[in-house]
């Protein structure tokens, strides 16, 4: 009887140890599917990532450039600098992929602005890691480096303690340095760095990767809702890629009309309406269509006027009305950036073209 009860148990024992194999393996079904969705999720600015140099959008010169040096092992230390958007951080990820292969997480510090980097982390952190000698596990280069992303927000003290740590450890480390305002780098780390620009990127190379994107997703985008990406993403790439996936959310094909509104920026034909208003009609009728046009579609003043000021450029007036209208545009934009009342800057915009139109009648004269 105790043997029987005993093979019971063992019997249960593995019943129990079956079940749990079983559940196991279901929670890792779970945890594959779960992955999948991620994937899915990804945001496209990192899905589409340049994983390599040959696949950053532009800047070929600049790229070639690192690209040699990496190659013949000479990678000095970097500035990069320019707009957000623009490639810089890519380049130097590529860089380090090119350098140190699959272990380049092994071989690199990372540091962002929203890491804690007080003078504290550089005498530490930074120090630590750049003081210890590397192994190259497997790579091509044994020299790690030292990203930090987002230099500008670093501190004066920081970036005084780290001009020292850049001197004393550059036999096996190289640093990387990434801002947005290189103004606001201390004169003793760039002269320490070798300094790049990264320009706003041309249309044509907005154009070609976006093409890449919406090939790859099967997307329906219309060339007038191409070009609205282009012109709305000011060269910033990261901007256009985020626009396009929010568009693609909440519209199944993508338009013009679907890009403006779906980024709350006012429609080139609402822009020529509210010019022509302000151009021809009184200012009380002005104020009323435009108090209603805002009102009915959700529109910014300090949008109507970022758009207007660039029809201004494009219209044909005598230079001295000109300068005079942009400078009043201007005015009014300082401002609202101070959170002044809408109804009082919508006049004193209004205000501006009537002393505008008075000037042409009598040039016209």
């Amino acid at each position: 009887m105790e043997e029987a009860e005993v093979v019971m148990l063992m019997d249960i024992d593995g019943e129990g140890n079956q079940n749990k194999n079983h559940l196991s393996n279901a929670s890792k079904g779970k945890n594959k599917n779960v992955v999948a969705v991620d994937s899915r999720a990804t945001p496209w600015v990192e899905k589409y990532r340049p994983q390599s140099l040959s696949d950053v959008a532009a800047h070929r010169d600049i790229v070639d450039t690192i690209d040699r040096l990496t190659s013949k092992n000479r990678l000095p230390h970097l500035l990069l600098y320019g707009p957000p958007g623009t490639g810089k951080t890519s380049t130097i990820l590529a860089v380090a992929r090119k350098l140190y292969g699959a272990q380049y997480h092994n071989m690199i510090l990372e540091l962002n602005a929203s890491d804690d980097r007080g003078i504290d982390v550089v005498r530490q952190q930074i120090q630590d890691f750049a003081s210890t000698q590397s192994f190259s596990f497997g790579s091509k280069s044994s020299v790690k480096l030292v990203l930090l992303d987002e230099a500008d927000a670093m501190t004066k003290d920081a970036q005084f303690a780290l001009r020292r740590v850049i001197e004393k450890y550059t036999k096996n480390t190289r640093f990387a340095l990434i801002c947005n305002q290189v103004n606001k780098i201390i004169p003793a780390l760039q002269s320490r760095c070798t300094r790049f620009r990264f320009a706003p990127l041309d249309p044509v190379h907005v154009s070609e990767r976006l093409k890449h994107v919406i090939q790859y997703e099967g997307l329906d985008v219309t060339e007038t809702g191409l070009k609205a990406l282009i012109w709305l993403s000011n060269g910033d790439m990261r901007k256009a890629l985020n626009i396009l996936q929010s568009t693609h959310m909440a519209s199944q094909q993508i338009t013009e009309d679907a890009v403006y509104l779906c980024t709350g920026n006012p429609l080139p034909k609402d822009i020529e309406q509210i010019c022509y208003w302000l151009l021809n009609e009184s200012f009380v009728d002005s104020f009323k269509r435009m108090s209603e046009i805002k009102t009915r579609k959700g529109l910014a003043l300090v949008d109507i006027i970022r758009e207007v000021t660039m029809f201004v450029f494009k219209i044909k007036m005598p230079p001295d009305v000109r300068v005079q209208l942009i400078n009043d545009l201007a005015d009014v934009e300082y401002r609202l950036s101070f959170g002044c009342n809408d109804k009082l800057q919508l006049g004193s915009l209004i205000s501006s073209f009537t002393r505008a139109r008075s000037a042409l009648v009598a040039a016209a004269k």
